[in-house]
């Protein structure tokens, strides 16, 4: 029974790890951006667990320019706001 859910977990590891990797891909090819260099942005607002993560129940679902469009836009969002609040203190 154990190792029947750890197949289940694993799979569903899998999956989210996949679509976090094509989430990526998208958003780099769509803004030119090197795949590496981008992960390292999203990584630094927590965007990766916080968004893709997080959301991955609804936005798995959506279109690859959805997923694109929504993640760049979220990025340019917290990395504003973390810059404004950098300026404040």
């Amino acid at each position: 029974m154990q190792q029947e859910a750890t197949h289940i977990f694993r799979a569903i590891d899998d999956k989210l790890m996949e679509f976090v990797v094509f989430a990526i891909e998208s958003a780099a090819q769509k803004t030119g951006i090197p795949a590496p260099v981008l992960y390292n942005r999203l990584e630094k607002v927590d965007l990766i667990t916080r968004y893709l993560i997080e959301g991955y129940d609804m936005l798995h679902t959506q279109s690859r320019e959805y997923i694109a469009d929504t993640l760049i836009e979220a990025l340019d969002n917290w990395e504003r706001y973390y810059k404004e609040k950098e300026k404040q203190s």
